[in-house]
């Protein structure tokens, strides 16, 4: 789960004209002024750091040879933007915004993906005198050089954060671009159409090497279309067989897009590819199948969870990508209401009992659980975790992973660990009666027990045990809160702007209570947000406590309205206020949340 990009607190100077200028004038070349200031000097001069800050980074970069700019981004001591207004002031460089200033083709296509990707730089226009204009966030006279060596043309430094660097090199070398010539090679290759068509009566041993060469077709849509499902931000890829094509999309932000559509012959071949890296049986179409596949894209270690299902057009396919790389959030950085998050925080620092995150899949569970490990994990407990997959490992943690063909399940793994002498158990998710009464012996034996669940809200979840089978009083007596989340897409502060919502947005504001606003913000569309207006999300929280008046109404056998009004009295805020809250600080909309929290 992704909360937020980088800052925003100093917006971009305007771009002004790019008036031609001779390009190896002291400006042009970035070359230092005379009597020009270093970083070092402007930063501490301003009281943006300390001198004792400033001394501490020059230390660090002796060691790491990182530019000193991206050491103080990367110690917290300054913001990108502000970073980039004192080079503006150093180098006497314009700044652009690449959330509006779209790179043209007749530029990028000067300078290769790898070489812009190993200077850091986005070609964006050429001016009328043939000078390209190329953004970058490190100038030097250097850079400079070799820029013009491998356009083979003046050049013209501006800069831009290097976030907005990265992502617009994301965007605008597009892997799946060449996804055609691979795709007229597999189609004019009769014997590997062939091969993917016979490859359920062939057996796995006899296929051909060369099928699954490197620069096979196959092998190279694969590879393009992972590596641009990274690039998009992609939470998921799905193949899906149509009859007259399989079409391609990704999970972007929690909803999907089409991206892609390859020939039904090349199905079978995509699939059998994806199971050969997974480890899993490429002769097995009738039923389901489970792999995991570790590769790294663009420098980025990354797990991908592979789960196949038959359909009437052929296996359908989805593969749940998880960056190793990404930093795990803090409770701090969920975006709890501040009084929410003071009542979680207060509640998983108990010494034993059960706290549960309630939510449909893809909603952010398991985010919050490893947040909460961070909170409350330190050297003298010993933690352990059962998990199917480990999403994430952690150093200092015990982690365990299921394996049903070596016997251990979730009740197994958690039996195991009662002799361990644990004082934090994680229980990735209770998905039946006998892992949820060991969950819950766990939890009335003097541990802390984390879990997830599937259920509709937080109320629900207590229901969602009952069905299990667990009695009330097993229930009353371990359970001690449920948090109950949805993740929300934020409106693109890159693109916001003032809009009035629809006649029947507004009435769903008004009938769920929503106070009156003079203005509405959504995302207008831009070069960050694929012009969808919106970018990132933030999870929306209800947590509910179980007091004593929850437990009498738990073991009476009240429905879920009586519980979820008991919780309201009790300071509860539900996840459809905790969605307006964020329509009236502009951070989503109304569609945003009629679409994930909406109910009647």
């Amino acid at each position: 789960m992704r909360l937020r990009r980088a800052d925003h607190e100093i917006e971009a100077a305007p771009v002004e004209a790019l008036a031609p200028t001779p390009v190896l004038n002291t400006a042009a070349r970035v070359a230092p002024h005379k009597g020009t200031k270093r970083l070092g000097d402007l930063v501490t001069e301003r009281g943006l750091i300390t001198k004792e800050q400033l001394g501490e980074a020059l230390e660090l970069q002796r060691v790491s040879r990182k530019p000193l700019g991206q050491l103080l981004i990367d110690l917290g001591l300054l913001k990108e933007r502000t970073l980039m207004a004192l080079l503006a002031e150093q180098h006497g460089l314009r700044i652009v915004d690449l959330r509006r200033d779209v790179p043209e083709p007749e530029a990028t296509s000067l300078i290769s993906e790898g070489v812009a990707q190993g200077l850091g730089v986005v070609p964006l226009h050429v001016r009328e005198d043939g000078v390209v204009v190329v953004a970058t966030s490190e100038p030097s006279t250097d850079l400079l050089d070799k820029a013009e060596q491998v356009i083979g043309r003046a050049v013209q430094l501006v800069l831009a954060p290097p976030s907005d660097i990265a992502f617009t090199l994301g965007n605008t070398y597009r892997a799946l671009n060449d996804v055609g010539r691979h795709l007229n090679a597999y189609e004019q290759t009769a014997a590997a159409a062939a091969a993917a068509v016979t490859v359920e009566r062939t057996n796995v041993n006899a296929l051909r090497i060369e099928e699954f060469d490197d620069d096979a077709p196959v092998v190279r849509v694969v590879e393009l279309i992972t590596t641009q499902a990274v690039r998009d931000r992609a939470s998921d890829i799905h193949l899906e067989p149509q009859g007259d094509d399989v079409r391609v999309r990704f999970r972007v932000d929690g909803t999907l897009r089409e991206v892609l559509t390859v020939p039904p012959g090349m199905g079978p071949a995509l699939v059998s590819r994806l199971k050969v890296l997974a480890g899993i049986n490429i002769v097995e179409r009738r039923r389901p199948q489970d792999g995991q596949i570790s590769t790294e894209i663009d420098g980025r270690a990354l797990d991908i969870r592979m789960s196949t299902v038959p359909t009437v057009w052929g296996e359908k396919v989805v593969l749940r990508l998880l960056d190793k790389s990404r930093p795990l959030f803090k409770v701090t950085d969920l975006g709890m209401a501040a009084e929410t998050q003071r009542r979680y925080r207060m509640v998983v620092h108990s010494p034993f009992g059960m706290v549960i995150c309630a939510g449909p899949t893809g909603s952010g569970k398991t985010t919050t659980l490893y947040a909460t490990l961070g909170e409350i994990s330190t050297p003298d407990r010993n933690v352990m975790t059962i998990e199917d997959p480990v999403e994430y490992t952690f150093p200092t943690i015990n982690q365990v992973q299921i394996n049903e063909a070596a016997g251990v399940t979730f009740a197994s793994g958690l039996r195991a660990m009662m002799r361990q002498d644990p004082d934090i158990i994680l229980v990735g998710e209770m998905r039946d009666e006998d892992t949820a009464r060991t969950a819950i012996k766990a939890a009335l034996t003097g541990h802390l027990v984390l879990s997830s669940l599937h259920a509709t809200d937080a109320a629900s979840a207590l229901h969602r045990l009952l069905d299990m089978g667990v009695e009330p009083f097993l229930i009353t007596s371990s359970v001690l809160g449920i948090v109950s989340q949805r993740l929300l897409r934020r409106t693109c502060e890159a693109c916001a702007e003032v809009r009035r919502p629809t006649d029947d947005e507004l009435g769903f504001y008004r009938a769920m209570g929503g106070q009156p606003l003079a203005e509405f913000l959504y995302g207008s569309g831009c070069n960050f947000c694929a012009g969808s207006g919106y970018l990132e999300r933030i999870g929306v929280y209800e947590l509910l406590l179980v007091t004593d008046e929850i437990k009498e109404l738990v073991v009476s056998g009240a429905p879920d309205n009586a519980l979820r009004a008991q919780a309201r009295k009790q300071g509860m805020r539900t996840l459809r206020e905790e969605g307006l809250r964020l329509v009236a600080e502009g951070v989503t909309t109304i569609s945003e949340v009629m679409r994930c929290i909406y109910s009647l």
